[in-house]
C-alpha cells in the first residue's frame, strides 16, 4: 500500500477516477438490491449513480487532457487510509436504513478525499476540479433529499415504510417469537417436573439450565435450516437461527434462574410469576407485531402455557 501523501497528481486523479466509477457501481448495486421492495428509493440510488458517472467523466476529461490517454489502476485498497467498508451492496434482502446510512458515510469520506487531494494538487485546474467535486460530494446529501421529495410521495414512503415494517417481522420478530415461546412453554413441563419430584432447588436448576440451552440449540438449527431465504425474504438462515436459539435460550432460562433460591417454596412462587410476566409478553408481542388481538393472543398463550405447567406439575407429583 502506499501512502496518500506519496501519491503523484497523475495517481491522485487516477484514484478519484476509479472512485468515482466504485461508487457510482455501488449505487447501481443498492438500486437493484432495493428494486423489489423499495422501488422509489430504488429510482433515487440509480438517479445517484448517474451523478457519479458525470463526476467520472469530468476528472477522466481533465486526466486525458494532463496526461494522455494511459490510465494506471488505482484503487482505494491500494492507498492507506480508506476506510474498508463491509460489501453491503452484495447483502440481500437490503435494509433500507442501513443503505441510506452507508451512502451518506461514503459521500462523507469522499468529499474529505477530494479536498485532502485538492491540498496536495500542484496544478491550478486539478485543484479547481477537485474542490468542485468535494462541494458537489457535500451536496449529495442534499440531492438524495431533493430526489427523495419528488420520488418519494407520501404514498410512496407509507408503502416502502409498511414493507419495512413486514420485512422486520419477518427477519426478527417471527423467529424471536417462535423462540420466546417455545423456550418458555416447552421448558416448564420438565422444569416443575423436577422440582416437585425432588424438592431441590439445586437439581431443579441443572435441569431447567439443561433444558433452555438444549432448547436454545435445537431451534437455533431448526430456524437456519428451514428457509434460505431466497424466497421468502426472511434473512439470512444464521441470522435467524441465532436470533431464535438466543431467545429459546432467554425464554428457558427466565423461570429457572428463581431456582438459584436456596428456598424450595420461594423459588417455585418466584417462578410461576415469572411464567406469567413471560406469557405477558409473548401476548404483547403478537398483538403488537402479529396483529392478533390482545385477549385472544393472551387467552391462547396462557391456556397453553397452564396446560404444559400443570402437565409438569402432575408428573413430578406421581
Amino acid at each position: 500500500m502506499k501512502r496518500f501523501a506519496d501519491l503523484s497528481e497523475q495517481e491522485i486523479l487516477a484514484l478519484a477516477i476509479s472512485n468515482e466509477e466504485e461508487d457510482s457501481r455501488i449505487y447501481r448495486g443498492f438500486a437493484e438490491g432495493l428494486r423489489e421492495s423499495f422501488p422509489a428509493s430504488a429510482q433515487v440510488f440509480e438517479e445517484m449513480a448517474e451523478e457519479e458517472v458525470r463526476h467520472r467523466t469530468l476528472l477522466f476529461d481533465l486526466y486525458r487532457e494532463k496526461f494522455g490517454d494511459y490510465l494506471p489502476l488505482v484503487r482505494r485498497q491500494d492507498v492507506k487510509g480508506f476506510v474498508k467498508h463491509k460489501p453491503l451492496w452484495l447483502v440481500r434482502p437490503l435494509g433500507l436504513d442501513e443503505v441510506r446510512k452507508y451512502a451518506a458515510t461514503m459521500e462523507y469520506e469522499t468529499g474529505r478525499f477530494y479536498r485532502k487531494a485538492a491540498e496536495a494538487a500542484r496544478d491550478a485546474s486539478v485543484r479547481e476540479l477537485l474542490v468542485r467535486l468535494a462541494e458537489a460530494e457535500d451536496r449529495h446529501e442534499r440531492l438524495a433529499e431533493r430526489l427523495g421529495e419528488r420520488i418519494l410521495t407520501p404514498d410512496a414512503r407509507r408503502e416502502e415504510d409498511e414493507t419495512a415494517r413486514r420485512m422486520f417481522v419477518l427477519q426478527y420478530v417471527q423467529p424471536g417469537l417462535a423462540g420466546l415461546m417455545d423456550g418458555s412453554v416447552s421448558t416448564l413441563a420438565p422444569l416443575f417436573a423436577a422440582a416437585f419430584a425432588t424438592h431441590s432447588t439445586w437439581e431443579t436448576f441443572l435441569v431447567g439450565l439443561a433444558a433452555s440451552v438444549g432448547a436454545g440449540i435445537s431451534m437455533g438449527f431448526a430456524e437456519a435450516l428451514s428457509d434460505d431465504g431466497s424466497l421468502t425474504g426472511r434473512g439470512t438462515p444464521w441470522l435467524r437461527g441465532t436470533v431464535s436459539g438466543l431467545m429459546t435460550t432467554i425464554g428457558g432460562i427466565g423461570h429457572t434462574l428463581p431456582y438459584l433460591i436456596p428456598d424450595f417454596w420461594i423459588a417455585t412462587v418466584l417462578a410461576v410469576v415469572v411464567v406469567v410476566v413471560e406469557l405477558a409478553a409473548i401476548s404483547w408481542i403478537r398483538w403488537r407485531y402479529m396483529d392478533t388481538p390482545f385477549l385472544a393472543a393472551t387467552f391462547q398463550v396462557m391456556v397453553g402455557g397452564a396446560l404444559v405447567f400443570l402437565a409438569g406439575i402432575l408428573i413430578g407429583s406421581a
